[in-house]
């Protein structure tokens, strides 16, 4: 039996569009964006893909089922009458999470505890269990999130956040997330045969990504999913999935990548994350203050999340560091440079205005990306 599935890629805000692009380019093209998160159809295989190579979602989930409900009957009945059989073995354990946002059923507590209830009458019905159920196997997480009275109900496919790829042993204060370090890649024009540095890489995680994509490896391929353990996703799937990423890789593309940063620690760091990335020599690691910042090369790309200067003390300096490097950047025309600040006067400061800018959120930090495009050469 094939079994196709609706699917949900969450997203953080302002990424909605780089996640449908990259479902797109996985071939999936019934795709809708809607805040925070990207809907579309697929199959198991789809499923498996989909956590293997999402480069900028925060997890995928599978829909259940929706309907809308205002009281908590309606919850009830309308959730035991989906087929949760279909997805949870006897033994499967289910906890459910929930939230809820204009909805007459705002008490998310009791909204989880109908859901859970609904669950457990459904599957002790149809596996034939009189008394109650062990949950002593594989997690099945349900979400119950209800907007505008619509419920809808979803299975989390893959377990810790995709985000998580398992390289990083390591990291700073305030590290970037994988996610949003792989989308700030994303919206330069870099390809792989230009020169491509970070002059604040803390730990790392802007470089890597950018070697991720710069040889095409998935970057989920070094982790675990949650729904490697359930019944009704083949394994051998996960196993074709890898084998796909193993051939689609171009671990023989040479990369120019380049991390730099104040801190001696800091660079340690980065080297050993990504050496746990399986990249070992591909990214050059070298401490130096950003505004020594010099090459012969040309056309090259910088980017960026250099600190903010959130914390009083550290606003003058940090300000006066963006002065200076705007100076140092002035001698390199034909430079791409791309940095990410909380910083709402950066381009005064910088000395200059950006040829674009766009508003993304670090964690829950509102910052602007300023784009600045290099001139041919």
């Amino acid at each position: 039996m094939k079994n196709n599935f609706k699917l949900i890629a969450t997203a953080a805000m302002g990424l909605e569009s780089i996640v449908a692009n990259e479902v797109k380019a996985l071939g999936y093209t019934n795709v809708e964006v809607e805040n925070g998160k990207v809907i579309y159809e697929t199959d198991s295989l789809g499923l498996v893909r989909s956590n293997l190579w999402l480069r900028t979602a925060d997890r995928v989930k599978l829909v259940v089922g929706e309907f809308q409900a205002t009281s908590y009957d309606q919850l009830f009945e309308q959730t035991k009458a989906l087929e949760w059989e279909k997805y949870i073995p006897e033994d499967g354990e289910f906890p459910v999470s929930g939230k809820s946002h204009k909805s007459k059923l705002f008490s998310v507590p009791d909204c989880q505890s109908i859901v859970k209830k609904a669950v457990v009458e459904r599957l002790k019905q149809k596996h034939g269990i009189a008394s109650w159920l062990q949950e002593t196997g594989s997690l099945y997480k349900i979400e119950v999130a209800l907007l505008k009275d619509k419920v809808t109900l979803t299975l989390d496919t893959s377990g810790a956040g995709l985000h998580k790829r398992g390289y990083r042993i390591d990291q700073g204060d305030a590290p970037l997330k994988e996610t949003l370090a792989a989308a700030l890649v994303q919206l330069t024009n870099w390809t792989p045969d230009k020169p491509f540095y970070d002059l604040f890489c803390g730990s790392g995680t802007i470089p890597i990504e950018a070697a991720l994509i710069g040889q095409n490896i998935a970057p989920g391929f070094n982790r675990e999913f949650a729904f490697e353990s359930w019944d009704f996703i083949a394994s051998k799937l996960h196993d074709q999935a890898l084998e796909e990423a193993e051939d689609l890789a171009n671990y023989d593309q040479p990369l120019d990548i380049v991390g730099t940063d104040l801190s001696h620690k800091m660079i340690e760091v980065s080297s050993a994350n990504a050496i746990e990335a399986g990249l070992g020599d591909l990214i050059k690691w070298k401490q130096m203050q950003a505004t020594d910042f010099h090459t012969k090369a040309e056309g090259g790309y910088i980017v960026s999340n250099p600190p903010y200067g959130e914390r009083l003390g550290d606003k003058k300096e940090v300000e006066e560091m963006y002065h200076q490097l705007g100076k140092v950047l002035q001698n390199y025309p034909s430079w791409n440079v791309y940095i990410l600040t909380a910083n709402e006067k950066f381009e005064n400061i910088f000395g200059k205005k950006a040829t674009k800018k766009r508003k993304l959120f670090n964690g829950f930090i509102k910052t602007d990306y300023y784009q600045y495009f290099g001139s041919k050469y």
